[in-house]
């Protein structure tokens, strides 16, 4: 999977050694012209928009979203709660499936409340009349499968065929429609409005017969809308074309749009060797702080990446460059080479990628991955006891910044017994 972002913005100026190793560095400047850039176009489209906390959580920055957006969606109790405590709006809540022990404190938490089938909605339905006659407000909304496959992993696309997300178009009816006061489809990953058209073209034939009966229509997520070539004026068009065309009000849950380029991961090399081509290990793990580099896979952007041919800025004293590359084990830093870079856990698939260095690769020396606000921050893991990421608060207009979370072994332990 090629990633589309990897702007480094103001944290091409950032000096990596302000913070400790491994980090997760946020810039709340950029998390601020990400949320202008949506609330653009909510106002300039007349919709909504909800901040998904399934791709970023950070909920010391809830006031800069809460700022500009229409609230958030959540994918089930805990995010809820979470929502309720520190967020400002709406609460959407969709999940696959819910527990009824959860259901009863869902239903009093959220302004939304989506379900992946229509048995679901039937079966809860005791649960729904009791939430609703002890005075609770909530729609009731159905996820919808569109089948429509536009995306480039099918693990990421919940059109693939046999996908257990959203009740499939081809089997919905009247009936299953008058249950639900709106619908919902989330069919994007990181991608433009083409595919969203696509899905629209197909969703629209099979809910046409409910326009004017319902309520909302939430597009989910996956818009790309703060990449610098989304085509965001069509976008307005088409939003309103929808909202008109259906007399529902269109919601739009962006997650990874709302922190695209606003993080970085810094991590220092720990190790380096010679396997038939240059390899360094890290203090930053695949595995454990950017799962989805294995599961996708793809190649995150490194802040500085040399093109070929250069030669970091300040080699190691006494090297000999003549001698550097590729083919030369003698050079212990590999200046100008690729190199493979990994985490220090026990998976021997715990690699993050081929790169060339803008820093020799010696034992202190830092480096950074870009983009990594949204999901590794939610994904990260302690598999081997590997330590999990501080997260600090930068903001590149004031140059204030902070740390906001540290882990220690505590963390690691507590989980497990």
């Amino acid at each position: 999977m090629q990633t589309k972002a990897g702007d480094p913005g103001a944290f091409a100026h950032f000096d990596l050694n302000r913070v400790d190793s491994p980090a997760f560095v946020v810039d709340a400047a950029k998390l601020r012209a990400n949320c202008q850039v949506l609330a653009d176009i909510r106002d300039a489209a007349g919709i909504k928009v909800l901040a998904a906390l399934k791709a970023f959580s950070m909920w010391s920055v809830a006031p800069i979203i809460g700022e500009y957006l229409d609230g958030v969606c959540t994918s089930g109790l805990w995010e809820a709660r979470l929502a309720s405590e520190f967020y400002d709006g709406e609460i959407a809540t969709y999940c696959a499936a819910y527990k009824p022990d959860d259901l009863a404190e869902i239903c009093r938490l959220s302004d939304h409340i989506i379900f992946n089938s229509p048995g679901q909605i039937a079966r809860f339905a005791p649960i729904l009349e009791a939430a609703r006659a002890a005075g609770q407000h909530f729609d009731i909304g159905l996820r919808l499968n569109p089948q429509v496959p536009t995306g480039e992993v099918a693990r990421y696309d919940p059109s693939s065929p046999g996908s257990r997300l959203g009740f499939p178009l081809d089997q919905l009816t009247p009936e299953v429609l008058e249950l639900v006061d709106g619908v919902h489809f989330h069919n994007l990953c990181e991608q433009d409005l083409e595919p969203l058209r696509q899905t629209w073209d197909r969703v629209f034939d099979a809910i046409e017969p409910a326009f004017g009966q319902l309520k909302w229509i939430n597009m989910g997520g996956g818009h790309h809308i703060t990449r610098a070539d989304y085509q965001r004026e069509e976008l307005v068009e088409f939003l309103r074309d929808a909202a008109e065309d259906s007399g529902a009000e269109i919601y739009l849950e962006p997650g990874e749009a709302v922190a695209l380029d606003a993080g970085i991961l810094v991590g220092t090399v720990l190790d380096s060797h010679w396997n038939g081509m240059p390899v360094a290990v890290t203090d930053i793990s695949a595995t454990c702080h950017m799962p989805d580099v294995i599961e996708a896979p793809y190649r995150p952007a490194m802040l500085g990446e040399l093109s070929e041919g250069e030669l970091p800025a300040s080699p190691s004293e006494g090297w000999d460059l003549s001698d550097a590359g590729a083919s030369s084990p003698e050079a212990p830093a590999f200046a100008g080479a690729p190199v493979r870079l990994g985490g220090p856990s026990c998976l021997a698939g715990d690699v993050i990628g081929d790169y060339r260095l803008p820093v020799p690769a010696e034992p202190g020396q830092r480096i950074a991955f870009l983009d990594q606000a949204h999901y590794s921050m939610v994904k990260t893991n302690t598999f081997n006891g590997v330590p999990l990421p501080s997260i600090w608060l930068w903001d590149s207009d004031s140059d204030a910044l902070e740390q906001v979370k540290s882990f220690g072994y505590e963390d690691f332990r507590d989980r497990l017994s």
